[in-house]
């Protein structure tokens, strides 16, 4: 499981969100990205699954305003649109890095 552990979270630039693993590699999102693959249940019916948000509404240049831990497992991100509600696992991170898609 460390490979899922992120040694250092960066957000020095508002505008991305970089996680460094313990196994070396790197993970790089966009504000943006990071929003629009929220899974919350303002952005995903909790019933069917079915998304919410049309990620069409997330600007590209948005920002984040702050970031905190919860727990040991994942990150809760507030964004500039208002959006503060998504966690983000760390496992779920490293899944969808966006450099493997």
């Amino acid at each position: 499981m460390t490979s899922i552990t992120p040694t250092r979270i960066g957000r020095r630039d508002p505008s991305r969100i970089v996680l460094d693993w313990a196994d070396g590699s790197s993970t790089t999102y966009t504000a943006a990205e990071l929003r629009r693959l929220c899974t919350c249940a303002h952005c995903v019916h909790e019933l069917t699954g079915k998304a919410l948000l049309d990620p069409a509404s997330v600007p590209d240049d948005l920002i984040q305003n702050d970031l905190r831990l919860v727990g040991s497992y994942a990150i809760a991100v507030q964004f500039a649109d208002g959006h503060s509600t998504g966690i983000y696992p760390f496992a779920f991170l490293r899944k969808n890095d966006p450099a493997q898609a």
